[in-house]
């Protein structure tokens, strides 16, 4: 089954950030001129959405096309980034060590050894109190050094989560064709623009023909309008993309999700590329 849609793209150019735990002054140096990193803010009505791994796709996509990328994961108590790219064991730092002011951000971002250009911040493995102010100042000490910034927000309607969205340059909603995500998107989407962020796209991830036409929903329309934002596009249920971001491994060059990453980080910088899924 295959799925077209034109004219998926973003009018304005955007670059992203991901964070990771490590010293990575001595690898990254300042960005040349004018030059200003974006902060793009994932998140997602609930959880279960895929949100993280869509943080993981689009940080490595972003590394591998040669941007300068940092993920800061937001997700307290419960991070699990350092398994997808492979680095548990190499983790000395976290998110909770700059917080509480032991760290710098910059001393406690992680290069990913499989992207050269992919660093990561990861998460305090215990719960962890943080405010809006402190990721604004955090994203400040460290966006010279790299061109997209990507926050890996915590899942679910919360004020919490707001506050650290307003800060965001875009706002990426994520969401499946599943009836209760799609109702927690628009809820949270609605909110977003009642508080005037109206820079927002929306992923849908976890798609297959088992789901779309037969099963939950009708066709991605149906998802698109019932969320009620632009679509930047679509994740196919992909096993590869599974085992790899479980096993920590690089993503399959034939993965369809790996394509479909990569089609949207282009899109993030402003390029044309039309959208073409092909579910299982």
């Amino acid at each position: 089954m295959y799925f077209k849609v034109e004219d998926l793209y973003l009018n304005d150019s955007y670059k992203m950030f991901i964070f990771r735990s490590g010293d990575i002054s001595d690898r990254c140096g300042m960005l040349k001129g004018n030059a200003m990193s974006k902060i793009i803010a994932v998140t997602s009505g609930k959880g279960g959405t895929g949100k993280s791994t869509v943080c993981a796709g689009l940080g490595y996509t972003l590394a591998k096309q040669g941007k300068r990328t940092l993920i800061i994961e937001l997700d307290f108590g419960l991070r699990c980034l350092d398994i997808m790219f492979g680095v548990e064991n190499d983790i000395t730092y976290d998110l909770g060590d700059v917080l509480s002011g032991r760290k710098s951000a910059l001393d406690a971002v992680a290069q990913v050894p499989m992207a050269s250009n992919l660093n990561l911040l990861c998460a305090p493995k215990t719960l962890t109190t943080v405010t809006a102010e402190q990721i604004v100042d955090i994203c400040r000490s460290v966006k010279k050094y790299f061109e997209y910034i990507i926050i890996d927000t915590g899942a679910g309607i919360s004020s919490h989560v707001f506050d650290i969205v307003e800060q965001a340059n875009l706002i990426l909603v994520v969401s499946t064709p599943d009836p209760v995500c799609i109702r927690d998107a628009s809820l949270m989407s609605d909110e977003f623009y009642n508080r005037g962020n109206k820079s927002q796209r929306l992923i849908i991830n976890k798609i297959s023909k088992k789901v779309i036409g037969e099963a939950l929903v009708n066709n991605l329309d149906e998802i698109i309008d019932k969320i009620g934002v632009q679509l930047i596009g679509v994740i196919p249920d992909d096993f590869k993309m599974t085992v790899a971001t479980g096993k920590g491994t690089p993503i399959p060059t034939d993965s369809a999700a790996l394509k479909a990453f990569d089609a949207i980080s282009k899109r993030l910088g402003g390029d044309f590329v039309p959208l073409t899924v092909k579910t299982s």
